[in-house]
């Protein structure tokens, strides 16, 4: 059986929620995402695409959050270190853009360290404000941490990560 043939992507489950928080814990602490309480996981897993072992454990993850009208993020990708190079973080980023032309979005971005993995898959390094300021206007009333990020809000600057901004028109 090759590595593909290991695994399959799917929607993430409530079930699947627990694992999902022990996947990432350990970049958390690395400081290579940022941290999600229980609560908040529970709470966004219809956001959630997951890679599952034929075993049944969960072996990676993803996020798809709408922002705005046209715009997502992927966030909260995630593969662990035992099956890194197999294509699963590419499987579930494809999944999740799939998700995104569902929905009608037609730019992602990502806030991220692996600038190198995300244009290997067609995102580019965005410096430039990426929505216009009527919608920075709409966006900055949002209470998500992500969003803060997003627009480089001063209240968040001690938590920035300080990883990049890479963009992908689904177009």
């Amino acid at each position: 059986m090759t590595p593909a043939e290991q695994w399959t992507i799917r929607r993430a489950r409530t079930s699947d929620i627990r694992a999902i928080a022990s996947l990432i814990e350990p970049l958390v602490e690395a400081r290579v995402l940022l941290g999600k309480d229980l609560v908040v996981l529970y709470e966004s897993v219809q956001e959630f695409t997951v890679a599952t072992h034929s075993s049944g454990e969960i072996v990676g993850c993803g996020a798809l959050h709408v922002f705005w009208e046209n715009l997502g993020e992927i966030r909260t990708l995630a593969v662990s270190p035992e099956h890194v190079g197999q294509g699963i973080g590419a499987a579930v980023v494809t999944a999740l853009e799939e998700q995104a032309r569902e929905l009608g979005l037609s730019t992602l971005f990502c806030l991220t360290f692996e600038v190198d993995f995300f244009t290997r898959h067609g995102f580019h390094i965005q410096d430039d404000p990426i929505v216009d300021p009527e919608i920075y206007l709409e966006l900055v009333r949002s209470p998500d941490e992500g969003v803060a990020e997003f627009l480089d809000l001063a209240r968040v600057k001690p938590n920035t990560l300080g990883n990049s901004r890479l963009v992908k028109d689904l177009g």
